[in-house]
């Protein structure tokens, strides 16, 4: 079987490279067509003019594209303008959207970086229906996820995990053997991931050590941190398995949005993956994957409290964190691993074949 994995896609984000790493593992011979728009653009749509240009002129250049020999086309994340050129490419083969969100419940919904029922809100809506509408598959990342993409007009939707690279995330986490306690936060500063939770639980537990690594939206909150949160930018992709191993424990998502209790965020897969305990929001997305006290400790969103609770109970029960390692771990391989998500993501294909 050939796929070209086609579009404007962000080449380095966890969900493109993990999808082209699980299809190749399963023996699927992948193409790349690729024009860089996206990379190094942390706010993706709303970057502004400069990035319609050259959204518009990749457009022409993908429309040019040479003849490689394929079954079917998967458009990748953030593809959703990429449709037309993907249906001529195409010529009749099956056309699969890989798109991770809708544009206007992220940045409409989530976000709030455009007021509903605005213009751009309303054109933001546009773009989805046609992107949704026009892919003869969509490929949403959880259950919950799915529902919403039906309703933007997906003729058909399949489920398949985000699941983690395994050239790089691979067990090896120990308990830290200095005792220290230091809860790992890696991601985007943004309404989704819950940061102001996360430093209302480190206020509320100053004897605990949180790192946050990471920059975006809500980056403003920081500046009144309480003396036990280190933050940093960023950590290179490469270097976050280090980041796991040394950490006591890893932190998922904890906002309250819709958008947030349909989707479970590839810094949860990549720390079950490592074999580093969990700690996230009970959400149906994360029921989908995780149970708690087995696979990982699941907190209600935006509380607090819970969450101080939760890491002050993880920081004195050893027993603990050692059954939250290998529950995370064993949750990962049997539903998420690149051999699963592999042979799913074939098996989708070979459907539309």
């Amino acid at each position: 079987m050939r796929v070209l994995y086609f579009g404007t896609y962000e080449r380095s984000y966890p969900r493109n490279a993990q999808v082209i790493s699980c299809l190749r593992r399963a023996g699927v011979e992948v193409t790349e067509r690729h024009e860089a728009v996206w990379e190094g653009q942390e706010h993706k749509f709303g970057a502004g003019a400069g990035a319609a240009l050259r959204l518009a002129a990749a457009e022409l250049r993908l429309l040019r594209g040479g003849d490689a020999l394929f079954d079917a086309v998967i458009v990748g994340y953030p593809g959703h303008l990429d449709l037309p050129a993907a249906r001529r490419t195409a010529g009749g083969r099956p056309v699969v959207f890989n798109p991770l969100v809708s544009l206007a419940d992220t940045l409409v919904g989530d976000r709030g970086r455009f007021r509903p029922g605005s213009r751009a809100a309303r054109g933001l809506a546009g773009i989805d229906r046609r992107a949704f509408g026009a892919a003869d598959l969509v490929v949403a990342d959880t259950a919950a996820q799915a529902p919403l993409f039906r309703s933007l007009g997906a003729q058909r939707v399949e489920v398949c995990f985000v699941g983690a690279e395994e050239r790089l995330f691979q067990p090896g986490w120990a308990r830290p053997a200095d005792g220290e306690f230091t809860a790992l936060f890696v991601g985007k500063l943004i309404p989704l991931h819950g940061l102001e939770t996360i430093l209302a639980a480190a206020r509320l537990a100053p004897e605990l050590r949180f790192r946050i690594a990471g920059s975006g939206q809500l980056e403003a909150l920081l500046e009144h941190r309480s003396p036990n949160v280190e933050h940093v930018d960023w950590v290179d992709y490469e270097l976050l398995p280090g980041e796991l191993y040394r950490a006591s424990c890893a932190l998922g998502i904890f906002g309250t949005s819709a958008k947030a209790a349909r989707v479970i965020p590839n810094k949860a897969f990549q720390a079950l993956a490592c074999g580093t305990p969990l700690v996230t929001a009970d959400t149906p997305a994360a029921r989908e994957l995780l149970r708690d006290e087995e696979s990982a400790l699941l907190v209600p969103p935006g509380d607090a409290p819970a969450l101080a609770a939760a890491l002050r109970r993880l920081a004195d029960d050893d027993e603990l964190l050692r059954r939250l390692s290998i529950g995370g771990l064993a949750a990962y391989r049997e539903q998420a691993s690149e051999d699963v998500l592999g042979a799913r993501w074939r098996g989708l294909i070979q459907s539309l074949l």
